[in-house]
């Protein structure tokens, strides 16, 4: 039975994607910034390696560095200086002496090993081996981290914390991104009243634009908010011609439902060209992309996890592509349901469940429970989404299922 909101025509959420990411194309403006600036940016350019590192050989314990043919003397080797980390040893440690030697500090030139203190007995200025050692032991190579030259990160990729450090670990205080994405956000609805205003009978809080602008902010974009534009057709043609000429993107929320006081659409096909509208998929049918003069627009379903999952699953990726990082498919995980799922064939659906391990180290997945557009409760308790594909129909406790966990952007 194909439920009643799958009618003949809906885009498969496949192809909506693909589409949606046929058409955008990336911005390629770049800029200089500091790495305190750098994190979550995009590299514009490939990053060569302008240093090896480490950039000599370092002592990776506390102990006694030394020429491993040194061993082949079969005697105690004399001391003859200190290597601390920043105070190298410049004297010449022949065959048969050796160097007392600091973690991090840099190995001398006539040495090729070290051996750790626990592993010396130390008679004056003698030192004995208590086992046999081998070449190189606890000696951090020169480059064997970075060679010089090697390229380290390729352009389109999103710098995480680490790589912040790999970059300083260069000598690298300044990177070349891609410039932020400027997103236009518009909700429409006369019924909508923002946190701490007072409501009248029938009116509801405004939602979307507070969880798209956390989302957003979490990839990087800047945001121009156009607030909370009334149902008249005039205000919301005037919102768009001016969010079109300020930002790359322009996302609403609202009015793309076939209702009377619903614009957005009727707007969107006399401003630009809408590549499609209405998805199956669930939720979040009524969903519309297209092009604005100089802008690409997404116009998401009013309800708030529509909105929300719209956002996540399609304009997530179309601003990826956007900013010049290649889309990867969502990773997948196989789990039994711990709960019998409702669904009737027609429609990709995005359930929202909590991922665990059972005690013998299963995956298993439970519904949040109601999975109604407007309860936004269902992925605040929700750590992953039950994917079932369009043409699924009820699954039953026990039975394995499709799970993607929810990623940064949610959480």
């Amino acid at each position: 039975m194909v439920d009643c909101c799958s009618a003949p025509g809906l885009l498969p959420f496949e192809q909506a994607l693909e589409k949606m990411l046929s058409v955008v194309k990336p911005i390629f403006d770049a800029e200089q910034v500091s790495l305190n600036h750098a994190l979550g940016r995009i590299l514009a350019q490939e990053v060569q390696s302008p240093v090896y590192v480490p950039p000599n050989d370092y002592s990776a314990m506390d102990g006694y560095a030394f020429s491993h043919k040194s061993l082949t003397l079969d005697q105690p080797l004399k001391l003859v200086g200190r290597s601390m980390a920043g105070a190298p040893f410049l004297g010449e440690c022949k065959l048969g002496e050796c160097v007392r030697i600091m973690t991090g500090a840099k190995v001398p030139a006539d040495c090729d090993t070290v051996e750790m203190q626990e592993n010396c007995k130390v008679e004056e200025d003698y030192i004995t081996f208590l086992s046999a050692r081998k070449f190189a032991d606890n000696v951090r190579k020169k480059g064997e981290d970075i060679a010089k030259n090697h390229t380290v990160f390729s352009a389109g990729r999103e710098l995480t914390a680490i790589d912040i450090g790999v970059l300083a670990s260069l000598g690298i205080n300044e990177i070349s991104v891609y410039r932020k994405l400027k997103v236009a956000l518009i909700s429409t609805g006369n019924e909508l009243k923002k946190p701490g205003q007072s409501l009248n009978d029938g009116d509801i809080y405004e939602s979307n634009s507070q969880f798209l602008t956390a989302m957003l902010i979490k990839f990087g974009v800047e945001i121009v908010d156009f607030g909370i534009i009334e149902d008249v057709e005039m205000s919301i043609n005037n919102a768009f011609e001016k969010a079109d000429k300020s930002a790359d993107v322009v996302i609403s929320s609202g009015g793309v439902s076939v209702g009377d006081a619903d614009y957005t659409k009727s707007v969107l096909e006399n401003l630009g060209e809408i590549a499609f509208w209405k998805i199956a998929m669930k939720p979040g049918k009524p969903f519309a992309f297209g092009t604005l003069p100089n802008s690409y627009f997404f116009g998401l379903p009013g309800n708030p996890v529509s909105a929300l999952v719209t956002a996540h699953q399609l304009v997530l990726p179309a601003l990826l592509k956007m900013q010049s990082v290649i889309y990867k498919k969502p990773l997948m995980l196989t789990a039994k349901t711990t709960t019998t799922l409702k669904k009737s064939p027609g429609r990709m659906d995005f359930q929202r469940g909590i991922l665990t391990n059972t005690d013998n180290g299963e995956l298993q997945v439970t519904s949040t429970g109601s999975q109604g557009s407007g309860i936004l409760t269902s992925m605040a308790a929700a750590n992953c989404y039950i994917v079932l594909a369009a043409e699924q129909g009820k699954i039953n406790q026990g039975e394995w299922v499709n799970v993607q966990m929810f990623d940064k952007y949610l959480q």
